[in-house]
């Protein structure tokens, strides 16, 4: 192993990694190494991962691994309450101080205020680092101090700040103590779905780690960025959009990371600055998480409160399943479920029809995004889907509504995202390929579909539940309010 090159420090330091599952550009494995003591690794498992998202770990998690393994001092991977465990492995290493990334989610943050009370009262310091934004969660504040409502308003201030400073390289070689402590295996944990296995679709469109987010990130600035401003919305575009958000999540990339590579190439701006605005909305929703924990539970605007929601189950299993009569949503649905992920255009989409066609709340569809996206950020997920409903900050007003049938024929006009993910509609000219349903008879018939058996009727009238939505609202909300 490689000397380092400062001196040691005089107690080894505990490094509890979470969502920053890399060793280039961490701060807190920076500081963890600064001056050549001893490093310590560790990962605690969050069991309530959603299934994607346990996938992805595993594979994220083992990448790690190594990496810390050619580092020189091994990843420890351990489970159970992070109070007990962290506070337990500092003292089995005589660590002298404890460092971490910060969070914003609700979980994470009270997680990591328990580990410091029970760390204080042992006497072991700690050390908080932020390395998950481009801008400090809590730093950028309106003229009065308050939070930004509004995005366009809080990006504009976030450009008027210093920009993100240069990526962090990676420390040389760590120390690892005489003793390693005990690790429990990854494929303990049982991460990996086996029976069924449904994970094939990921394992085609996705190579988790900070090795597979640098290659990422390479080939969307080759191909994709020169044509970002446009090409990121049309969903039949393979690689028109980054792809980077759940690299981003899990922390294999960092965003200043990107900023900076973005930064260096010879586009237009417009391109690059439409990619930069991308990061910095998803830092406008890690500002709002760290000045509301609600933000994931309960509508900003408490007028959806009073809404008679449909608690219908079949409709929200059609909706899942992509059975919803309508090509763009199920072709969204079914894109999501086999491969993780959704374009961004079409997440908007399906979470209108959800919310308004079809009168779910807004949480029931966050929950299963939770469940099946691999980019699953909370923060970024609560904000999105209150913003479609209409109910959050800088949100998008309930009353516009989303056509589903008009929608896809914009952005998918010549039907080659639609006949990807619902392929029993792929012989449909394009003029009938987002409204099979008003398709006339022999059309039909040329196609070989049969509505109702190959392909499911719309199970809402789009016109009709635009009108019940509508009025939905109106009583919900008094004329006082």
């Amino acid at each position: 192993m490689a000397k380092p090159d400062q001196p040691e420090t005089s107690a080894p330091t505990l490094l509890w990694l979470r969502q920053d599952l890399r060793v280039s550009d961490n701060p807190a494995l920076v500081a963890a190494s600064r001056g050549g003591g001893i490093v310590v690794p560790v990962y605690l498992l969050d069991e309530d991962l959603g299934g994607a998202s346990r996938w992805w770990l595993h594979h994220s998690l083992a990448r790690l691994a190594a990496r810390f393994a050619d580092l020189g001092s091994p990843l420890i991977l351990q489970r159970g309450d992070p109070a007990k465990v962290i506070p337990r492995l500092a003292r089995t290493v005589g660590a002298g101080r404890v460092v971490w990334s910060h969070c914003v989610e609700p979980k994470a943050r009270k997680a990591a205020d328990d580990v410091a009370s029970a760390l204080d009262r042992d006497g072991i310091a700690t050390t908080v680092l932020h390395g998950n934004t481009l801008f400090r969660p809590g730093t950028i504040r309106t003229g009065s101090g308050g939070q930004f409502k509004v995005f366009t308003a809080f990006w504009r201030k976030c450009l008027t700040e210093p920009q993100p400073a240069e990526p962090l390289p990676a420390p040389r070689a760590l120390r690892a103590p005489d003793t390693v402590p005990g690790s429990e295996s990854l494929d303990s944990w049982n991460l990996l779905p086996r029976r069924p296995d449904w994970a094939g679709g990921l394992r085609a469109t996705w190579a988790p780690g900070e090795d597979g987010a640098r290659k990422r990130l390479a080939n969307f600035l080759e191909n994709a960025l020169p044509r970002y401003d446009g090409g990121r919305d049309v969903p039949g575009d393979d690689a028109g959009t980054s792809g980077l958000s759940p690299h981003l999540h899990f922390g294999e990339i960092s965003p200043r990371a990107v900023w900076h590579a973005a930064r260096r190439q010879d586009v237009a701006d417009r391109h690059v600055d439409r990619l930069l605005s991308e990061l910095g909305w998803r830092d406008f929703a890690h500002h709002l998480m760290e000045a509301d924990p609600r933000l994931a539970t309960h509508s900003q605007d408490r007028a959806f409160d009073r809404i008679e929601w449909n608690d219908d189950a079949a409709a929200l299993h059609a909706w899942q399943r992509g059975r919803t009569g309508y090509p763009i949503v199920d072709a969204g649905m079914r894109q999501l479920w086999a491969t993780g992920f959704m374009h961004n255009r079409v997440r908007m989409i399906v979470a209108s029809f959800l919310v308004k066609d079809l009168l779910v709340r807004w949480q029931a569809g966050a929950d299963w995004f939770m469940d099946t996206l691999v980019d699953a950020d909370l923060p970024a997920n609560a904000m999105n889907w209150q913003w479609v409903a209409g109910c959050g900050v800088d949100a998008a007003p309930f009353f516009r509504i989303f056509n589903p049938t008009t929608q896809g024929q914009k952005f998918d006009g010549d039907g080659r995202y639609v006949r990807r993910w619902v392929p029993e509609l792929a012989a449909l000219p394009d003029r009938h390929l987002h409204a099979p349903h008003a398709a006339p008879r022999a059309i039909l018939d040329q196609a070989g579909i049969v509505l109702g058996r190959d392909y499911p009727l719309p199970i809402v009238d789009h016109a009709a539940a635009r009108l019940r939505a509508l009025e939905s609202l109106r009583r919900a909300r008094p004329a006082e309010d």
